[in-house]
């Protein structure tokens, strides 16, 4: 059935602003969670716009995107300075005055009393809106957001900061949003790994036609190609519901082999939760990577459930000092090989009291690589308390920060399979040394 377009009631789009996410000084990640979000509602996203600091550029972007939704929602430009556009763009669009907004004003001279500071005269003018605006409250920092119509469109406008945006948007625009009567989307994630994303499209077939509904599509990120299913339509819910479990059937049998999760969350998170439903808990040991198999375990709220630690092993003299890597181990097979690979995940295994210990080592590059163990050579191990050690060699294609990350992606990839009980035939760019 193909899905009908929806009407500007439906719509909505997200436009976020800032030269530094132009160049790429910054990530915009506020899009991904207002567009989750606003679907959860069944609201259509259209369109992420992003837009410099740029007074023509930022009007034309509004204008534009309000004549095609009835829903807006603007983020960043509600600064103190120069370069924050956002209340002068509303103001020309609607042909209208900034006026300024008196408990607006005070509630920013509360924020840096409380801060035991003094207000910077600058600051007053984030108490301006256009005079048929509305001032959105920011309990959280010192731009107020802005509310404002123009025709059949509402526009949202919320400070760029995720700290203060996200609350914002939960207590001032969630409740004033409603799904579209009749209207409803379901959508479910299916994650896999060991398949290219060309394999994997190759194999769901007609299943990713654009005509159809539920639309199937990929998406590929470290590693990972998630399939994503989206129903939208007006039938009943059971229909519909058994019509997205009827194609995630499908998924599941093309693919099978290759899905690790049928959820939205991250790799980490998944590893995490896993341990943690079975009460087990794992040590890291690295040393190629530097951290940053920790860093991605560690940025995973809760982790401190699972996850116990870890060393940074980098010299030969760590290795051996830390987690008893015999001297003798390295001078005969080197730090990049088997053998000191798995006496690091033992090491970490024994002192650190776990269930499970990865460890990693390798060459990084852009320096360092040989004949016979050119960059990108890594060597993992997974030690656990009830299995045989897991020790295996892949060769990272890329640069030094890309063969570091995926190297991190690929240790938890082994432990994944492991926690789930699978065959280890299909994980990444394994070869034989």
């Amino acid at each position: 059935m193909p899905q009908a377009s929806p009407s500007a009631a439906e719509r909505a789009a997200v436009i976020s602003i800032g030269d530094e996410l132009i160049i790429g000084q910054s990530l915009d990640t506020n899009s991904k969670w207002l567009s989750e979000r606003l679907t959860s509602i069944g609201l259509t996203v259209i369109e992420h716009a992003t837009v410099p600091d740029d007074l023509d550029l930022l009007v034309r972007a509004i204008r534009r995107l309000a004549d095609a939704c009835d829903t807006v929602i603007l983020t960043g430009g509600l600064g103190p300075t120069a370069d924050d556009l956002t209340r002068d763009a509303l103001a020309q669009l609607l042909n209208e005055p900034l006026v300024e907004d008196s408990a607006s004003l005070a509630a920013i001279e509360r924020w840096f009393t409380r801060s035991s500071r003094v207000m910077p005269e600058r600051n007053r003018v984030q108490a301006l809106r256009p005079a048929s605006g509305t001032h959105l409250p920011n309990p959280n920092g010192t731009a107020p957001g802005i509310r404002v119509s123009r025709g059949s469109a509402t526009l949202h406008c919320l400070p760029g900061p995720p700290s203060e945006m996200r609350p914002m948007f939960e207590d001032h625009v969630r409740p004033r949003l409603t799904s579209p009567a009749g209207r409803l989307i379901r959508t479910r994630v299916v994650q896999s790994a060991g398949l290219g994303e060309s394999e994997v499209a190759q194999r769901l077939g007609g299943l990713m036609d654009r005509h159809r509904n539920p639309l199937v599509g990929t998406t590929a990120s470290g590693g990972i190609v998630t399939v994503r299913i989206r129903d939208e339509s007006a039938d009943p819910v059971n229909v519909v519901d058994e019509r997205v479990e009827h194609t995630v059937r499908e998924v599941r049998r093309v693919i099978g082999d290759a899905i690790i999760a049928e959820n939205d969350r991250p790799l980490p998170a998944n590893v995490i939760e896993r341990l943690r439903q079975r009460g087990q808990r794992l040590a890291v040991v690295e040393s190629c990577t530097g951290g940053t198999l920790g860093q991605m375990l560690t940025a995973i709220a809760g982790s401190s459930d699972a996850f116990v630690g870890g060393w940074i092993t980098y010299s030969n003299d760590m290795k051996t000092s830390s987690v008893g890597v015999p001297l003798e181990l390295l001078a005969a097979h080197g730090a990049v090989s088997a053998e000191v690979a798995q006496a690091m995940s033992k090491g970490g295994l024994d002192l650190s009291g776990a269930d499970h210990a990865l460890a990693i080592t390798g060459v990084a590059g852009p320096g360092g690589g040989s004949n016979e163990k050119p960059v990108g050579t890594v060597w993992i191990s997974l030690a656990s308390r009830d299995q045989p050690p897991d020790v295996r060699c892949f060769r990272i294609p890329g640069e030094r920060e890309a063969v570091r990350i995926w190297s991190a992606i690929t240790a938890l990839l082994m432990l994944d399979q492991r926690l789930r009980a699978v065959g280890p035939a299909r994980l990444l760019r394994q070869t034989t040394p």
